[in-house]
């Protein structure tokens, strides 16, 4: 691999420009061949790495140069124009959407990449939402203008269309206004105008703009998230790649935490490091760490003691000493999961989210005497990707993993052989089904016996709306059931709720305590924790529940002639679609269609289509499923409506 340059990390004094950035795109999109050739332009390395021969810097791992895709976040910080630019390369394949979800918390700005072959494709539109909603103000990067099929100009109103009609091209400094495909310099001015009274000054007494003082005012809009710049590029060919960096700098905007005020940090990636240990990438907002400092933990309620600080560059971890708001680095020494917020939660943005799990496997040792380490390693995985969701049931001698789909159980395939030494194989993949309450109704625990216990509730269970969750609420005063024990029950319930009746995790419910009652000599620390599962279930009994199926939004384009086909295989899927569209001999449609029955579709449509159809696919929720549509799960563990035997199991008895 080249040689990545050297590149001393001087603490940052405040009020040096920073820009801490992602960048983001539907996969095959170009994002690291983009990344590559910021890296390159700016001197952090000494020559090009590629995609294709697995020489990329940005992709570490070796399972990402074998398949030539980004698996993890990539995080690295480069020079450009005196500006410090810590960039973080995303995944652009949907299985790997976790990791663009916890990226995008702690982004100040970011660039979108699309083709200018394809155009918006389904991970493109999920991101742009998600870009919007978390108000990240956003660059658009039009990529492989130099391959054949590319269509810049219809890729721009592609994005004014479905995306925004503020995104508009950016006049490059010292230039005129640039001739890009499909751009109107009238237009632009009258968008722009819209926005700033400046340029409305201008527009509206017919005074001239250059084009400088248009590019300044698109700046200064962007940086409020209030338009997006557009701009045009080859990353293959290193085209366009030096004035999307002047862009980056000019029109994206600077963190705002303060190096003086309280800490306040998110971390927001973790990586195994065989001579440092665990290492927790962190994102700091507010004030500044330094090694040797004890930080509060605020998600967990502990004090964490950091060994060391580093920055990284190209690969390079290079020792900082110091973490200054704005500033990403890797820091050594603490314990923190991801998600946790160092110190000040209050200076830390929600987050926002994009990866849903939809499919449970069974992960097998090829030898049986393998089995430990196989627990620690995926213990090791699960903890840099909590979406794994890793369930160890003990008694059974299993192992259950949350993926996103096939090419993600690939990957975890690869990674436990190069990185583990470890030959696993795991099951068939399987739906993950939820369920919610049928309709309303009641559930009763009276916890009394065998004493020393005392917990007597009374629950209202009723449905929730559609993605809602889990709500709950008590009316029961706190003389006649103390506050604390109250806090005990709705810390219970989601382990109360993971299997229903039909052994699916219960979702979209509104709980409220409605009688709840305590006792001065009998009640005993946890009794509450351990009769919520009893009453929550016994509610259900009451309710019924209804099996929740997961759905894909899908966009599936074939030649025309296969159209009537197409229609005829959502049915099949027991899918719904929209008016079809037919285009330059092309049929598109967008239809809803069940995960369980479209596993094996991206297979058939190509065999079908000869390769020629395109399939793009998004999570679209949960919806009702008859119950012999579905499928059950075993439940594991013990039934909290077996009472005797479930407490007896709570107390360790059995």
């Amino acid at each position: 691999m080249p040689e990545a340059a050297a590149l001393p990390f001087p603490p940052r004094p405040q009020g040096r420009p920073v820009r801490t950035l992602g960048i983001l795109a539907h996969v095959d999109a170009g994002k690291t061949t983009l990344t590559e050739q910021m890296l390159f332009a700016s001197g952090a390395i000494r020559a090009l790495g590629s995609v294709d021969l697995g020489t990329a810097h940005t992709d570490g791992m070796e399972v990402e140069r074998e398949r030539g895709i980004s698996v993890r976040s990539a995080v690295t910080t480069f020079p450009w124009r005196q500006v410090e630019i810590n960039l973080i390369d995303t995944p652009g394949h949907v299985d790997f959407g976790a990791e663009v979800e916890r990226s995008l918390r702690v982004l100040d700005g970011a660039v979108l990449v699309l083709s200018a072959v394809e155009g918006i494709q389904a991970q493109t539109a999920v991101l742009w939402k998600a870009l919007r909603r978390m108000g990240i103000p956003t660059i658009i990067f039009i990529n492989k203008t130099d391959r054949m099929g590319a269509d810049p100009a219809g890729v721009l109103a592609q994005v004014q269309r479905r995306l925004t009609p503020l995104a508009l091209v950016l006049p490059c400094p010292g230039e005129a206004f640039p001739q890009c495909p499909g751009n109107d310099w009238a237009q632009t001015v009258e968008r722009v105008a819209e926005q700033d009274e400046t340029i409305l000054g201008h527009w509206a007494e017919g005074r001239p703009v250059a084009p400088e003082l248009l590019r300044e005012r698109m700046a200064d809009l962007a940086r409020g998230g209030s338009l997006h710049p557009v701009l045009f590029g080859a990353a293959l060919k290193g085209q366009g790649v030096e004035p999307l960096l002047d862009a980056m700098v000019d029109c994206l905007p600077a963190p705002a935490g303060d190096v003086e005020g309280p800490v306040s940090g998110l971390v927001f990636k973790l990586e195994h490091d065989k001579t440092m240990g665990r290492i927790a990438y962190v994102r700091l907002f507010g004030g500044e760490l330094r090694n040797r400092d004890a930080v509060a933990n605020a998600t967990q309620g502990t004090l964490e003691k950091i060994t060391q600080i580093r920055r990284v560059r190209v690969q390079r971890h290079e020792d900082a000493g110091l973490l200054q708001a704005g500033d990403i680095g890797s820091v050594c020494g603490l314990q923190a999961r991801i998600g946790d917020v160092l110190g000040d939660a209050g200076g830390v943005p929600e987050g926002c989210a994009l990866a849903v799990p939809l499919l449970t496997v069974q992960a097998f040792a090829a030898q049986e005497a393998d089995f430990p380490r196989l627990v620690a390693a995926l213990r090791e995985l699960a903890d840099e990707d909590p979406m794994l969701g890793l369930e160890w049931l003990r008694d059974e001698r299993e192992l259950h993993l949350r993926i996103m789909g096939v090419i993600q159980m690939e990957v975890l395939t690869s990674l436990l052989a190069t990185r583990f030494g470890l030959e696993a194989r795991f099951g068939p993949p399987s739906v993950i089904y939820r369920e919610t309450p049928s309709g309303a109704g009641e559930g009763y625990v009276e916890y009394t016996m065998p004493k020393p216990c005392w917990a007597v509730m009374k629950f209202a269970l009723e449905p929730g709306e559609p993605g809602s969750g889990v709500a709950f609420a008590s009316t029961v005063r706190n003389d006649a059931m103390l506050l604390r024990y109250q806090n005990q029950v709705e810390n219970a319930l989601p382990g109360a709720l993971k299997q229903g009746l039909h052994g699916w995790e219960v979702t979209d419910i509104r709980i409220t305590l409605v009688e709840g009652q305590h006792h001065l000599v009998h009640t005993h620390p946890l009794d509450f924790a351990v009769a919520t599962p009893m009453g929550i279930m016994n509610g259900l009994e009451a309710t019924g529940t209804t099996l929740l199926e997961p759905m894909l939004a899908c966009t599936i384009t074939v030649p025309a002639a296969l159209g009537n086909r197409v229609i005829g295989d959502i049915l099949q899927m027991r899918g719904t679609f929209e008016a079809p569209a037919l285009e330059g001999g092309e049929f598109t449609v967008e239809a809803t269609i069940p995960v369980a029955t479209s596993l094996d579709y991206p297979t058939r449509l190509g065999s079908l289509s000869g390769g020629r159809g395109v399939l793009s696919t998004r999570f679209a929720g949960y919806q009702p499923c008859p119950l012999e549509l579905g499928a059950t799960s075993p439940r594991r563990g013990i039934d909290p409506r077996d009472q005797a035997k479930y407490i007896l199991a709570a107390r360790k008895a059995l």
